[in-house]
Parts: C-alpha cells; structure tokens; sequence
C-alpha cells in the first residue's frame, strides 16, 4: 500500500493545469494572484487601445477572460496557451502583454531549437492572419491596416519576449549543466580524498604490520630459546615458555588476518622501506642526498634533538612529509633551490620544506601525480593530532608544512581524523545563494514587471504609429454616402472635412437645412469649367445624414455687391 501512494499522488499532483514542470502541488493561490493581475492588465491595454477595441464592445470582457484563463495555464501547456492568445490578440489587442506572457514563458520552457523557432513563427503569423481578416468587419480599416496593425503586435508581443525567453532558457540550462559538472566534480574530488586516505591507513597498516610482526617474531623466538633451556634446568616452568610462544605465533596469525581485509599494498624498498632509522637524522639526510644527486640544491638543517626515542608512527610521518614534499619538487620545480628543515622541540615535531621558483618554468600538464600525495600525508599527520598545509609562497614557490605531537596521545587519531571523515562533498551553492527564497522571488517578479512594461510601451509606440499612418492615408470605404447613414460611416466612405472647402464655402454657398446640426466639407479636389470649385456639403442632425448639397464656388475671390448662391443642386 505504502509503496503505490506516492506515485498515484504524484500523478495526481502533476495534473494540475496551473503548476509547470517539476513543480508539485495545485498552485491555486499563485494562479488566484496572477488571474488578478492579468485582468489589471487586461483592462490598463483595454483603456490604452479603446480606439482599436470599440467594435468589440460586449464581447471584449468575454474574451478577456477567456485570454486570462489561458494564460494561467501557460506553464502546464506553453505551446497552446501562446498560440491561443496570438490569435485572439489579433481580434482583441488588449490580451497583447498576456500574449508576450505566454510567449515568453513558452520560449523558455520549450528545450529544442527547432520547436523554439516553430512556436514564435506560428504565434506570430496566426496573429497576422486573424488581424488581417477581422479588421474590415470590424471596421477597423482596410486589410492592409491590419497587416501594418498585426506586425506590430507579433514583433512586439511575440518574437522580442521569445526572444528574451530563449536567451533564459538557455541560461537556465547552461546554469543546470554547470551545477551539475561542479557537484560531479566535488563528489569526484571526494572519492579521490577518500581513496587516499584509505591507502595511506592501509600503507600505515603494513608499516605496522612490519614494526609489531618483527617485534612478534622476536617474541617468539625468545620463547623458543627460553623453552629448550628451560627444559633441562626448570622443567615445571617449560609449559609457561610453551604458552608464549604459541600466544606469540597467534598473535602473528591474527594481524595477519585483519590487515588482509585491507587488501594487497604494495611496500617500500630502498631509503623508503620501513627501518629503525626512518625519520631519524640519518634518514632525512639519506633522502637530501638522493635529490642533490640528481642536480637539485637543497640545504638541510636538523635543530633539536634525534628521533631515535620517539615513536614509529611519528618518525614514518616526517619521513613521508620530506620524501612526498621532495618528489614533488623533482617534478613540478626541478633546478630550483630547496630548504629542508627539522626542528624537534620537547613537545613537538615540524618539518618544513621549501622551494623557490625553478629556473625553466614546467610544462602546464606534465603527467605526473595523481595529486593523492599530499591528501595522504593530511591523513597520516591527522591521524597523530597533528597539521599540515601546503601553499604557495608569495615568491612564486610553494612550502609545505607540517606540525606534529613527538608523542601522540591514545585519543589524538579519531579527534584528528573526524574532519577528513566528512569530506569536502555537500550541496553544490546556487547562483544568488546569499538571497533567501522570498528575496529571489521578489526580485524576479520586479523584473518581470519591469519587462512587461517595457514591451507595453514599445507595443503603444507602434500602435500609436500605425494609427497615425492611417488618419493620414484615411481608409475609404467603397460605400456610397446617403441620406440616413451614420456620420462615422460618412467620414469612411469621404474624405476628412477640410478647413480650406469650408473657407471657400462660407458666405457662397445654399441654406442649410433648418434641423442640421452640423455640416461636413470634404475636398473632392474637381473643378468645373470657367475656375468654379465643385463642394460638396453633408449635413447632419444628431450624427444622421439629413441632407447632401452638390454646388460651386469661384476658385479666385471676387468682388461683389452680394453674396453670390452659384449653382446648385438639392438632393
């Protein structure tokens, strides 16, 4: 029961239309916040594009909402809810910034390139192909002025906020690759830490296994002696030699045992094998004298007294310190000048070796070292209560340092060791990790807002282009003007009323009807024969046509006695 819950809630949970990937739980008071604010939205592009929306009057705010609804669900279903919107955005411009919204959010969530390009290209062109064929039913102009209309809205609602949302996209996911390269990287860097610590207890495992097995033997040895003497001059005391010589030999058989779960470890020969003089004096001198050989200059200087008293494991580890700091050297600064130092105080050991910068610079990747060396030694010096560090000198060179107990006490090894244990593994930091939560969240919705207004005021600027583009071209509809028709379609179906027209009128021209209100001039721009200008007037009352006057008037001003009625038509 237990084991088939959790997917079921999971499934369960992952259907939630308002929460996007990787995210759990319904998100319905975050979808409660953003409905809000869309429909502010909404209603701020509304007032601000009133001039385009008038047509729609009733059916905006039912498309409104429907534009809201689907941009809550832009994270569960980008590609529908982008496309949803573009095409309504070319019927209702005020859903334009929720458009930018979901394009936005769909360019960054979608993770192919080609998907990317095919969501911003259809986004746009269905935008185009709703506004080019609504905007003469609409009555909102020619075709050509929702072409004009609807790229504006693509390029500024559509393809600049996918634009931005690909760039992010890509920054999340390059920011994803590279925090999971680092936390791979740090567990790769553990292991390795770890493994050499291992092989350095296990290296200090069979160094002791030589120290306490030689001691043994001798043991036993003694025991054996002491039995054949002892048979012949104290017989009753025999069977007690008899007992530690087998206890001896027991002892032998069970170190070996427990050291073989550590596995084969390969011992040292030469001035590395284990002796009673490593790490004494001797030794250190013995290792000195190896790197002259081979061309490197080092002083060594010995203050205090000899090792010689002090513990194995304690002589093991300055001998290990000396030889791994030395290798390094003939590999990484050959021919650079060495200083080896001991100083053997009551209480304490230090070694100190250090290397200037070597005369030929090495190569950047040599191939030598796995880079364990130093990791192994921290463990051998912690192991005793002590430390060690290694670093480069402010000169260019590099020093190691070691500061360990002459005589480590029972506890000093598991104290010591306890911070090696953990290892430098943990969670990988995230980008901003010095924010909290909230601070990120808030951060992010600001600029959010910030960019959306950005792309409002960039998507007024064209339309406020774009419309006054049209009063100058001033789209004429094919309908001819008759009595009874509105004012609004008069003005479409003529052109503006012209000052110049009026100018020329006043004075010349026939009565108006008793009942208009109003009197539209436009310039029809023919003459009649003998310079007489042809004028025709709309008038009307309340916003009606009532009346259309076709007469003439001179081009050129003359003098007369009285106002002069020209020609005239009545219809």
């Amino acid at each position: 029961m237990s084991s088939s819950a959790p997917p079921a809630i999971e499934n369960r949970l992952s259907r939630s239309p308002f929460a996007g990937p990787g995210e759990d739980g319904r998100r319905l008071w975050r979808a409660a916040g953003e409905a809000v604010l869309a429909g502010v939205v909404v209603l701020l592009t509304y007032q601000a594009e009133s001039w385009i929306a008038a047509r729609l009057v009733g059916g905006v705010s039912v498309l409104g909402v429907f534009g809201v609804a689907l941009v809550l669900v832009r994270r569960r279903f980008p590609a529908a809810s982008a496309l949803g919107l573009a095409a309504l955005m070319g019927v209702v411009p005020a859903v334009a910034l929720l458009t930018a919204v979901a394009a936005y959010t769909a360019a960054r969530q979608l993770g192919t390139p080609r998907r990317r390009v095919g969501l911003l290209l259809g986004a746009a062109v269905s935008t185009m192909v709703v506004c080019v064929v609504s905007a003469p039913p609409l009555d909102l102009g020619s075709w050509l002025f929702g072409l004009a209309l609807s790229a504006v809205l693509a390029v500024t609602t559509v393809v600049v906020p996918g634009l931005v949302g690909v760039a992010a996209g890509q920054q999340d996911r390059l920011v994803r690759a590279l925090r999971e390269r680092t936390a791979a990287a740090e567990e790769a860097r553990r292991l390795v830490d770890s493994e050499s610590r291992v092989r350095e207890r296990s290296r200090i495992a069979a160094e002791m296994h030589d120290l306490v097995g030689h001691r043994l033997s001798l043991v036993s040895l003694h025991a054996g002696g002491l039995e054949m003497v002892l048979r012949k001059d104290a017989p009753e005391l025999r069977d007690e030699a008899i007992v530690v010589g087998r206890a001896a030999r027991d002892a032998m058989h069970e170190l070996r045992q427990v050291l073989g779960v550590l596995g084969p470890v390969g011992r040292d020969t030469g001035t590395d094998a284990l002796t009673d003089a490593t790490g004494t004096s001797a030794d250190i001198e013995a290792l000195v004298e190896e790197s002259r050989g081979v061309g490197i200059p080092v002083e060594f200087c010995w203050e205090g007294p000899d090792l010689g008293g002090r513990p194995a494991l304690v002589r093991r580890a300055v001998h290990r310190v000396v030889r791994e700091a030395l290798t390094n050297i003939h590999r990484y600064a050959a021919g650079a000048h060495v200083t080896v130092a001991v100083r053997h105080a009551d209480e304490r050991v230090e070694v100190r070796v250090r290397n200037g910068v070597p005369p030929v610079p090495p190569a950047a990747a040599t191939g030598l070292g796995t880079g364990r060396g130093l990791t192994g030694l921290r463990e051998r010096v912690a192991l005793l209560g002590g430390d060690l560090e290694a670093e480069r000198t402010p000169g260019g060179g590099f020093a190691v340092a070691a500061d360990i107990p002459a005589d480590p006490g029972p506890g000093a090894e598991a104290t010591a060791a306890e911070p090696y244990e953990k290892g430098p593994g943990g969670p990988v930091a995230e980008p901003g990790g010095g924010l909290s939560a909230l601070q990120r969240r808030v951060a992010g919705a600001l600029s959010g807002l910030l960019g959306l207004a950005g792309v409002g005021l960039m998507m007024l600027f064209g339309l406020m282009l774009v419309h006054d583009a049209q009063i100058g071209a001033h789209y004429r509809s094919e309908e001819e003007p008759r009595v009874g028709m509105s004012r609004e379609r008069v003005e479409r179906a003529v052109s503006f009323d012209s000052d110049m027209v009026r100018a020329a009128a006043a004075g010349r021209e026939p009565p108006r009807p008793a009942s208009a209100t109003e009197c539209l001039y436009p310039y029809v721009g023919e003459e009649t024969k003998g310079g007489r200008l042809q004028i025709v007037r709309y008038c009307f009352r309340s916003d009606t046509l009532i009346a259309i006057d076709h007469f003439t008037v001179p081009v050129v001003t003359e003098t007369v006695t009285g106002p002069s009625r020209g020609k005239r038509t009545h219809d």
